[in-house]
């Protein structure tokens, strides 16, 4: 079994590298359509196919950090992922995040993101992480929201029409 070290934790929540022992997470997750509707990605054909993925996931060691596997403090289980990443294209740290079904109205991805948005700003020292949602996916938005990000504009991105919420260093609160 593989393991990675814990980079943080919350009052639920573990954080930490994938590893691919969360092939069959990632799996799971993609699968779902409801998780997939609003992220114009296909899902894996595979558990393998996942696996795949995880080991070619370079953003770790291309920018020192990147998606994150979330997985219960109580028992271990993979819930999903959030996580920041780089966006060349926009230069922007990007916050993300996916979890399970079974776990959604239990504040896990807000509880997430606040995590990450803290271990961006004062360990990798970010001045500033935006997230994006497509303007039908109400529950990502009302995520950014309870973050404290705060709506910066409508744009087209690649999941079609979006919203960009944003977030600076100075306005955080963990």
């Amino acid at each position: 079994m593989a393991t990675a070290p814990m980079l943080f934790e919350t009052n639920r929540l573990v954080l930490r590298e994938f590893t691919p022992d969360d092939a069959k997470g990632l799996f799971d997750l993609n699968l779902a359509p409801e998780v997939q509707k609003f992220t114009g990605d296909l899902p894996f054909n595979s558990v393998d196919e996942a696996r795949s993925f995880i080991n070619a996931y370079t953003h770790y060691q291309d920018y020192g950090f990147g998606r994150w596997a979330v997985l219960s403090k109580d028992n271990n289980e993979f819930i999903g992922w959030c996580g920041l990443k780089y966006i060349p294209e926009y230069n922007d740290i990007d916050l993300g995040y996916r979890i399970l079904k079974k776990f959604w109205g239990q504040g896990m991805a807000t509880e997430a993101s606040k995590g990450c948005l803290k271990y961006g700003f004062q360990q990798l020292k970010m001045n500033k992480i935006v997230g994006r949602s497509h303007v039908e996916n109400l529950a990502s938005i009302k995520v950014m929201a309870k973050t404290g990000m705060w709506f910066e504009k409508a744009m087209d991105y690649d999941i079609g029409p979006t919203l960009q919420y944003t977030i600076s260093k100075e306005k955080f609160t963990s």
